[in-house]
């Protein structure tokens, strides 16, 4: 063999060895995204059309809210909080959308106070708490798509109904969860 064969397959292997260590690596992002988005990433795979703009995406998203200062809630306002949720379901009874209306700024406000910002439009917010909390974020798309449509006159108090229990599953986890964050 001379030396320019020996050469080409040398070439040929790394690029072979190369190759395989890149699909490797892709299939384990992949699947480390997979295991801690859940079923956020295969709603964002059918939302983007691509594994690989969801993954770019949910990428994102982790960066954003890595940069963020997330912090779990001391106890003494996990306690108030609990108690506003409290009343928010006695108040549901009598005033269903008024209490709608107000769990929807109770997570607004236990976010803010935890740390994730507010300010930005809904589609933001919903992205910055699917990084933390992808098993519960499709409640609160849910639970805000009905509370928009009641707010524009359509929808019953069942609606209003399944908006709470929507909300309170976030709710919950916001108000509980510890920040052991995984990067």
């Amino acid at each position: 063999m001379d030396s320019t064969t020996i050469a080409i397959i040398i070439v040929g292997t790394l690029v072979v060895l190369g190759l395989i260590l890149w699909a490797v690596s892709r299939e384990r992002r992949t699947r480390v995204l997979r295991d801690r988005f859940g079923p956020e990433y295969e709603r964002e795979v059918r939302h983007t059309g691509s594994r690989g703009r969801a993954e770019a995406e949910l990428d994102r998203r982790v960066q954003r809210v890595g940069r963020l200062s997330i912090r779990p809630l001391p106890e003494s306002e996990r306690g108030r909080f609990a108690g506003e949720w409290e009343q928010l379901q006695a108040r549901f009874v009598d005033d269903p959308r008024g209490a709608l209306r107000e769990a929807d700024r109770l997570i607004e406000e236990i976010m803010l106070r935890r740390g994730y910002p507010v300010a930005g439009d809904f589609d933001q917010r919903v992205a910055d708490i699917s990084v933390d909390h992808p098993h519960v974020v499709e409640n609160y798309r849910t639970g805000h798509g009905i509370a928009a449509r009641v707010e524009a006159g359509q929808g019953d108090t069942e609606d209003l109904r399944k908006a709470m229990i929507h909300f309170r599953a976030l709710f919950d986890e916001l108000l509980h969860e510890r920040v052991d964050r995984v990067a």
